[in-house]
């Protein structure tokens, strides 16, 4: 089942010359998380004010479980479009207990109602003790299950969920996010997450959205988008990559670093680009090889090397974190990887 409809959606905000949201399509189905991912500036956080009814679309049109709530003739406001939100800053009422804090969006239920709702939701985000406190008395990451609890207790059709994460620490924020995605799984909830995190959209994301400069430039499964990537941009996005020249020859791709044997439907002699990321280089010492160790940077369960080839260009690789080689050293880099690459013509 479809629960929500985005059909070529646009919005250009007054004074500016780009849309923010230029021309964007994709359907959420029921009980799927959809991660809108990109830099920066790229429109995922206008498509969630969009959707929200926060803002009003230039053109286009969004439906909810089959019924339109925004378009050229219609605008249902945000209150009466059934969704739930979950803010950066959590958005939590300081002066309200936790207890009140989620029960907030349940005015006119019987207080029977409003208090087995609400002891079901902080038993689900596991602060059912924590019912009686205020939110300055909470961690960040307590604060932020409170805002969960509060956005699905009036068992919304629809959670937007805008950059939940940013605001914690780097610890907390992995377990945070696996936290709150088993349990959004576990009540088959419907989602769309914004984040700028690739890692973050790659882990919550049942779907990925790619969005760069208004513009949607991919969706797929989080494998799709990591190893299928259909623009240079989601390529780099993505994975860090890096890339490499080569020309199409009969049998694979020729580079400075040796010949890639994968076949691409381009005519002989194409000039093309490979996406190359860490995990797909390897190179040993060796004097007289085709590039040069110029930094490498400590990860704790890997090494990244950087290596700079003869020509110039740059490439990063892993090595595991008991492999410590040189900076200065010549090495031999190569291609080593049993899935396809990306390429892209130059």
């Amino acid at each position: 089942m479809t629960t929500l409809q985005v059909k070529n959606l646009s919005k250009k905000f007054h004074g500016s010359e780009f849309s923010a949201v230029n021309n964007i399509s994709f359907e959420l189905q029921n009980d799927e998380i959809l991660a809108l991912v990109g830099p920066s500036g790229c429109g995922k956080t206008t498509t969630l004010r969009l959707i929200a009814g926060l803002e009003r679309p230039d053109s286009g049109s969004i439906l909810l479980n089959g019924e339109t709530v925004a378009s050229q003739s219609v605008f249902i406001p945000p209150e009466k479009r059934g969704i739930g939100m979950v803010f950066q800053d959590h958005a939590l009422f300081p002066h309200l207990t936790v207890f009140d804090n989620v029960a907030f969006g349940l005015r006119g239920k019987n207080q029977n109602d409003i208090r087995s709702i609400v002891g079901e939701m902080l038993h689900m985000v596991g602060l059912l003790s924590f019912s009686k406190r205020y939110p300055h008395e909470l961690s960040g990451g307590e604060r932020q299950r409170v805002a969960l609890a509060r956005a699905l207790a009036p068992q919304p059709v629809l959670v937007l969920m805008d950059e939940p994460f940013s605001s914690l620490d780097a610890d907390l924020r992995t377990e945070v996010r696996e936290h709150v995605r088993r349990i959004l799984k576990t009540i088959q909830a419907t989602v769309v997450f914004v984040t700028h995190d690739q890692d973050e959209a790659l882990y919550m994301g049942d779907r990925l959205a790619v969005l760069q400069k208004g513009q949607l430039e991919q969706i797929g499964n989080p494998q799709e988008i990591f190893h299928e990537s259909n623009t240079r941009f989601v390529a780099e996005f993505m994975g860090d990559s890096d890339f490499l020249k080569g020309k199409v020859m009969r049998d694979g791709i020729q580079t400075e670093i040796g010949l890639i044997k994968q076949q691409v439907d381009l005519p002989l002699s194409t000039q093309v680009e490979i996406a190359l990321r860490p995990d797909d280089i390897d190179f040993h010492i060796d004097g007289s090889g085709n590039s040069l160790i110029i930094e490498r940077f400590f990860r704790g369960p890997f090494n990244l090397y950087r290596l700079r080839l003869d020509s110039g260009q740059i490439l990063h690789a892993f090595t595991e974190h008991t492999r410590i080689l040189p900076v200065g050293a010549r090495v031999q880099a190569h291609v080593n990887t049993d899935h396809s690459l990306n390429i892209f013509s130059s």
